[in-house]
């Protein structure tokens, strides 16, 4: 099985994920406070525990809601789905053992 990356997700992948991540509630909010190494452990535990989250970003962060997505994908390691509006939605694959991955 091949593990979804940055590098060699499809648009049907993408597309699929975003999907998925429709039905969730944003797990937390990234403010004027920026990217902390607080906030990436709690994205980085979300990300192993559930694989896709989806994540607020306020207007009064320092930079563009893209940036901030691209940025914070970069140091999770994870896959940076979608920036719609204010909501990034991130994706990685979860190194847990006995763990029910996304079928996608």
């Amino acid at each position: 099985m091949n593990i979804v990356t940055s590098e060699n997700i499809t648009s049907k992948q993408r597309s699929k994920l975003k999907s998925i991540a429709a039905n969730l509630s944003p797990i937390t909010q990234i403010g004027k406070g920026g990217i902390t190494d607080n906030l990436l452990k709690t994205l980085s535990d979300a990300l192993d525990a559930h694989e896709i989250i989806k994540v607020n970003i306020l207007e009064t962060a320092d930079d563009d809601a893209r940036n901030l997505a691209e940025n914070v994908a970069e140091l999770l390691e994870a896959v940076p789905v979608a920036v719609i509006g204010r909501k990034a939605i991130f994706y990685r694959y979860s190194r847990r053992d006995k763990f029910a991955h996304l079928e996608f």
